[in-house]
């Protein structure tokens, strides 16, 4: 699922395009309804105006360090998720019908806003987070990599990005952390085309634990258990001498998981990347 972006619900683009028409309005020494509509609309305690300062945010801050960019976004994502949904709709609703009363819309909506890129941005990551279905997860990089090169003035590597929402979403509800494993799923087969019956019962158990640690974790140092136990295994079946050296090394390395550690997308991705070398092994 991808959420496209609505110039009329963006109240930060609104804004601006407002600021824009009185300025135009001024010009040609007449008064400006924009002025009254922006005094009831966009001041107060509202849903709008909550969701306004959002974006006011994203606006004012420019060359920020690359910590505080994560925090920022981070930080409105988590804010967005207070607002009544319901009561924002329906004054985003009564805020574009008394443009409408006033101004041409499509003439309005026109109106060129330099930082429209961010605002659009934005829009689509707060209402990806409101969305009933799994949004995309190709989507949410790039919107977040747009709103963090804008906030640091920096290019952003979108690997990194993919690894940060991986582990913002691991806070979240159970629905969110399902997103979670759909980027890792989509992160391997960008490697690996086809996934082993293995791999899907694991990727599985991984999706149904989401909200248990401790199952995680146990699940993850069974699955290291077995996979050592058919490595070594299937190593005594080996007649390359190297090969059989490099095996004894994989299997040295797989190490239960430590109680006092936390089950990270790694463990997956190992696990994953070990059931497509045991498949490789059973080839030779």
């Amino acid at each position: 699922m991808r959420i496209k972006h609505s110039k009329y619900k963006n109240t930060g683009l609104i804004f601006e395009l407002l600021v824009k028409q009185i300025a135009a309005d001024t010009l040609n020494k007449k008064d400006s309804p924009a002025v009254k509509i922006l005094k009831n609309f966009y001041t107060g305690k509202t849903a709008l105006v909550r969701e306004f300062k959002l974006y006011e945010f994203i606006l004012k801050n420019r060359s920020v360090s690359q910590n505080k960019a994560e925090a920022i976004v981070s930080t409105i994502i988590e804010v967005s998720r207070t607002i009544n949904t319901d009561t924002l709709k329906n004054q985003k609703y009564n805020l574009i019908k008394e443009i409408k009363s006033h101004y041409d819309l499509e003439e309005f909506f026109s109106i060129k806003v330099k930082d429209y890129t961010p605002l659009a941005a934005l829009y689509c990551l707060l209402e990806a987070h409101k969305a009933s279905d799994v949004v995309n997860p190709n989507f949410l990089v790039d919107n977040k990599t747009t709103l963090l090169e804008h906030l640091t003035n920096r290019d952003q590597n979108k690997n990194e990005v993919r690894d940060t929402l991986i582990e913002e979403y691991s806070k979240y509800d159970k629905d969110l952390k399902l997103l979670t494993f759909k980027i890792l799923l989509e992160k391997f087969n960008s490697k690996y085309t086809k996934l082993l019956p293995e791999q899907k019962s694991i990727l599985r158990e991984f999706i149904t634990s989401v909200d248990s640690s401790t199952r995680l974790r146990n699940i993850v140092n069974e699955e290291y258990d077995k996979l050592k136990k058919l490595i070594l295994g299937l190593n005594e079946t080996i007649q390359d001498d190297i090969v059989k050296i490099k095996l004894q090394e994989v299997a040295k390395a797989i190490k239960p998981v430590a109680k006092d550690k936390r089950v990270t997308d790694d463990h997956l991705i190992n696990i994953m990347q070990y059931y497509e070398l045991v498949q490789e092994l059973k080839r030779l």
